[in-house]
């Protein structure tokens, strides 16, 4: 009888200390998760948070490409010439410029510049 009464508090003290330290575990886990999502270390200029926690932010939508603005041209611009694709880089602003404005006028022809009147 001596020897299941001692078994039994084996099991217990084993069982208590077991339930003790996965509890600890979890609060310590619980805790790292917490302090991650309120303060999340930074990453970097525009880096999301490595958990990939937004807080409701909204996705970010593409552009789409900006073409080269010289009548004709298919070409994507790049900021590194001025806007313009790289065969058009060496023509001058003042042209660029008037470019913009002929496609602009086009663009908007049809439409009226004002504010659109109330029904």
């Amino acid at each position: 009888m001596q020897q299941q009464s001692d078994l039994g508090v084996l099991v217990t003290n084993f069982t208590v200390q077991l339930i003790t330290t996965v509890e600890q575990t979890i609060a310590a886990r619980i805790r790292t998760a917490v302090a991650t999502v309120v303060a999340p270390t930074k990453r970097g200029p525009g880096r999301p948070p490595k958990n990939g926690l937004t807080f409701g932010l909204a996705p970010v939508k593409n552009r789409p490409k900006q073409l080269c603005p010289v009548p004709g041209c298919k070409n994507p611009a790049a900021p590194v010439f001025g806007m313009t694709c790289a065969k058009h880089k060496d023509v001058p602003k003042a042209k660029i410029k008037k470019y913009r404005e002929a496609r602009r006028a086009k663009k908007h022809r049809g439409t009226p510049r004002g504010p659109t009147p109330a029904l």
